[in-house]
């Protein structure tokens, strides 16, 4: 009897630590459930986030692929200006060089022309004062002459010469 009493207390101590364990399990499972579920949700959430971030890096890619190809067609277009903007000025000097070698050829012309004026002007100036000299000279010769005829009246008759030059302006066509 007393083992039988002591097997129905163990067979009852077993039975509540059985319910026990099984509610404790039970508790368990369920939390473990609810910690699973959220966590589901969660990596669901985090794919769809993923996912996102995928669809938006794949975006981004695409988006730096066409800007990288804008960029580089701007940098042949920036080179191709500067090529041309280079030769462009490499022209502008040699016209300059030119253009300068062109003024500086008038400049010695104007020059030489200036110096032929003014060897002119002073052959002119002395062509003057030859005249004026051979001018005085005839006039005396003239006085001489009249003083020296007066006995001849037809001669008196005769218009008096008078001698006047007329200095001529030269221009010059260049």
């Amino acid at each position: 009897a007393a083992l039988r009493e002591l097997r129905s207390q163990y067979e009852a101590l077993a039975a509540r630590n059985l319910q026990a364990a099984e509610d404790w399990y039970r508790a368990r499972c369920a939390r473990l459930h609810e910690r699973a579920a959220r966590s589901q949700e969660a990596v669901r959430a985090s794919r769809r986030e993923a996912g996102e971030c995928r669809r938006q890096l794949q975006a981004r890619l695409v988006e730096m692929e066409s800007l990288r190809g804008a960029h580089q067609s701007l940098e042949r277009q920036l080179q191709e200006l500067e090529e041309r903007h280079n030769a462009e000025a490499a022209g502008l000097q040699d016209t300059i060089g030119q253009l300068e070698d062109d003024l500086r050829n008038t400049k010695n012309e104007m020059a030489r022309h200036l110096r032929e004026y003014q060897d002119l002007l002073n052959v002119k100036m002395a062509l003057d004062i030859e005249i004026a000299a051979y001018r005085k000279l005839l006039e005396g010769e003239e006085t001489l002459f009249n003083m020296g005829s007066s006995g001849l009246p037809s001669l008196n008759s005769l218009p008096s010469p008078t001698y006047s030059f007329q200095p001529r302006s030269f221009s010059s066509s260049t």
